[in-house]
Formats: C-alpha cells, structure tokens, sequence
C-alpha cells in the first residue's frame, strides 16, 4: 500500500440495511487524476465517500500507506479534501470566508487567518474564477458560481489528495474547462484527484477510469486504452460508443435505430 496515495480494500459497504459496494480493492497513485464513472446507482458516490472516510466499509481504506482510521483528524483534513454533491449549508458566509473554511485544518483551535491561509484562498478562489463574487454571500449565488466557491474552499486546503462528487454540477463549458486545468495541474504537481463525474467525454480526459456497475469496480484502467473504451461501453449496456474527436477521446451515445417493416 506504500505506493499508493489512496487504497482500499473493501468487502462491501452499505446504507442502511442495503448493500451498495461489493468486493472492490483499489491502489490510486499519485500525480494521476481518475475519474469514477458508470450508470445510475451504481454506487460511485458511496465509494467516494468510503474513500473521504465518510461512510464505514466493510475492510480498510489507507491513505500515503497509513490506515485511514489512524489519522488524527485535522491532520486527515490537511491531506484529503471533499468536495460533495449539493452541500448545504454556510448561506449566510460571505465567499471569501467560504474559501477560508479550507485552511481550518492548517490553523490552531481560534487562531487568526495568517498569511499563508490569505494566499492560499487567494489561489483558490483565482483558480475557480469566483474572485469576482468575494463581496457575496454563498446563498445569493446561482448554482454554478456557488460550485466555483466550494471548489474554492476544496482547493485552499492544498491537500495532496482531492475527492470530488460531481464537481461540474452547474459549471458552464468555459468553467469545466478551467475545472479540468484545476485536475491536471494538482496531478502534474504530484497530487491525486479522484472525481465522480457524469460527463464521460470529461471523465475520458482523465489519466485513468475506474468504472463501477452494480456495486462492483468492473474495469480500472488509463482512459487511452481500447480495454478500457469497451469495459466503458458494456457498463452502459453497449449503449455508448468511444471514439476520437480532435485529438481527444469522446463518448457518444449509440441510438437504437427504428425498426423498418417490409411489405410482402
């Protein structure tokens, strides 16, 4: 496990009384950005939050080699930041201490912001774009520029490791553009970015795919490779197809053609 950024481990994990992860075992490294992807209810979002530690799995989750579980919990903080679906909450912070929230674990109980926290969400909050909404509260923003801030807020941890469920809900081309910079530069620094991501024609430029159907990770592989395109393809039922499109791979979806009747 001492090579990986993230691992797990996993016998299962559930909700409630219902079953959501079966036997999955996954080494991330670091300096690569994966992206999760597969159908409706396949329980992406629940192995995401098994990896953050958020939701008990049935085995063990390591994070740079150290169980989970071992972290003290401001030092987990500094290293692994979340970013989740829709959260509620802080409506009534203005952006800029939206962002700050992010350097909590870099800060004593009650101590001041200090200048390396006034940078840091300076960076953060360039980097999303959201600069601009710094004299606004979280809860007057629209649904893509509050994304930008909790991105932000995300970012100014300057966590090695980074989960993401969804993190282009909202975002408009140009800012998904600017989202996938965000990823590539954090995995070319050496970090890991894991996102849960919808958008297979993003998740295809990631460096690689882990590809969950029914609960169980059915393929985990770079996103250039043919393997990978097919395993994509039969997760949704051979329903989408891959294909290059200047220059990148994109995934397109493959329409049942109409049935034509023959007359006699």
């Amino acid at each position: 496990m001492n090579t990986a950024a993230l691992a797990t481990r996993l016998t299962g994990a559930r909700i409630g009384a219902q079953p959501i992860l079966h036997a999955i075992e996954l080494h991330l490294a670091p300096g690569r950005w994966v992206a999760v992807v597969g159908p409706n209810g396949a329980g992406k979002s629940t192995l995401l939050r098994v990896l953050a530690g958020l939701l008990p799995g049935d085995g063990q989750v390591w994070l740079q080699g150290r169980p989970l579980a071992d972290w003290p919990a401001r030092a987990r903080a500094a290293q692994l930041a979340w970013l989740g679906q829709a959260e509620g909450g802080a409506d009534d912070l203005l952006t800029e201490d939206v962002a700050m929230l992010g350097r909590l674990p870099h800060r004593p109980w009650l101590a001041p912001p200090g200048a390396a926290d006034h940078v840091a969400v300076e960076q953060a909050l360039h980097a999303t774009q959201a600069g601009e909404l710094r004299g606004r509260r979280l809860g007057e923003l629209s649904g893509g520029e509050r994304q930008r801030v909790l991105l932000a807020r995300a970012l100014a941890v300057q966590a090695p490791v980074l989960l993401m469920d969804e993190p282009l809900a909202h975002l408009d081309p140009p800012h998904q553009a600017d989202w996938i910079a965000i990823a590539r530069a954090h995995a070319a620094a050496g970090g890991l970015v894991v996102s849960v991501l919808h958008e297979l024609g993003v998740a295809l430029q990631a460096d690689e795919l882990v590809i969950v159907r029914a609960g169980h990770v059915t393929h985990h592989g770079p996103c250039a490779s043919p393997i990978t395109h097919q395993a994509l393809g039969a997760a949704f039922d051979h329903r989408v197809t891959v294909h290059p499109v200047a220059g990148q791979w994109v995934a397109l979806p493959r329409v049942p053609q109409p049935e034509t009747s023959h007359a006699d």
